[in-house]
């Protein structure tokens, strides 16, 4: 069965260096992407004098989340895969990528990384407000939930087919460049209406600092649904069970 790589992993992993490390890298690569994500909202703010949102705004939050992405990716590749993102985290245990001990690890990582990158972010500002992620008036929350599946999905089925498929050859060079890609243009299409998150650490950070939870849920159950569906898409049938290999980059030692 494809799924059957699921582990649970050993206890020794919380003290393992490798381990630490990989958290560690994932912490770092968080707190990059998302200092440059949610400060290009941030600078919008001030530069619009908390002005409404415009298509150029749009614009440039997806370039700032796909760059950020992208070099976020690539620094963190050889250390602990380059997550970023929990959802991914989430998507690659279920395919049995990584055990589920090193996964809180990266969570842990990555939430802390988000939540520092936001606090750095309103102390140099001079307290700006980090906004946490909100439904447009005219969007549901229903409406935003299938939003973040279905994006999320995109992001993770491109993790699985660059990065994570054991088959990828070359093609695994661009990962990063074609995740970054593939959540800047989600963001062009669904910023309007969600923020577009595809990344609940992205939605944590804004959310503990600003200390705004409505509807936060969502930038929760959408990402994880959309996850596990690209997860077991590309696991069941893209997949062999016969050349099923965790990638070293994605399981640190």
């Amino acid at each position: 069965m494809p799924l059957s790589q699921i582990a649970v992993g050993s206890t020794t992993e919380f003290t393992h260096p490798g381990a630490l490390k990989a958290a560690l890298a994932e912490f770092i690569s968080v707190l990059i992407f998302v200092f440059a994500g949610e400060g290009s909202g941030v600078a919008f703010n001030k530069l619009t004098d908390n002005g409404s949102s415009t298509p150029a705004g749009l614009v440039a939050a997806a370039l700032a989340h796909g760059f950020g992405l992208f070099v976020a990716v690539a620094i963190g590749a050889n250390i602990s895969g380059g997550h970023v993102n929990p959802a991914v985290t989430f998507g690659a245990f279920l395919g049995g990528h990584i055990s589920l001990i090193r996964g809180v690890l990266y969570w842990i990582g990555q939430l802390l990384g988000a939540v520092v990158a936001c606090l750095l972010l309103k102390f140099s500002t001079g307290g700006l407000s980090t906004p946490a992620f909100t439904l447009s008036s005219d969007v549901s929350v229903w409406n935003a939930v299938v939003f973040e599946i279905v994006m999320t999905f995109g992001l993770v089925y491109t993790v699985y087919a660059t990065a994570l498929d054991p088959k990828n050859g070359n093609i695994g060079i661009i990962a990063p460049i074609a995740i970054g890609l593939i959540v800047g243009a989600n963001i062009l299409a669904g910023g309007a209406f969600d923020g577009a998150s595809m990344n609940p650490a992205v939605s944590f950070g804004p959310a503990v600092v600003s200390w705004s939870w409505t509807h936060h849920w969502v930038y929760w159950v959408g990402p994880l649904i959309g996850s596990a569906i690209a997860a077991v898409v590309y696991e069941i049938f893209f997949i062999s069970p016969n050349t099923h290999e965790p990638l070293p980059p994605l399981i640190s030692k």
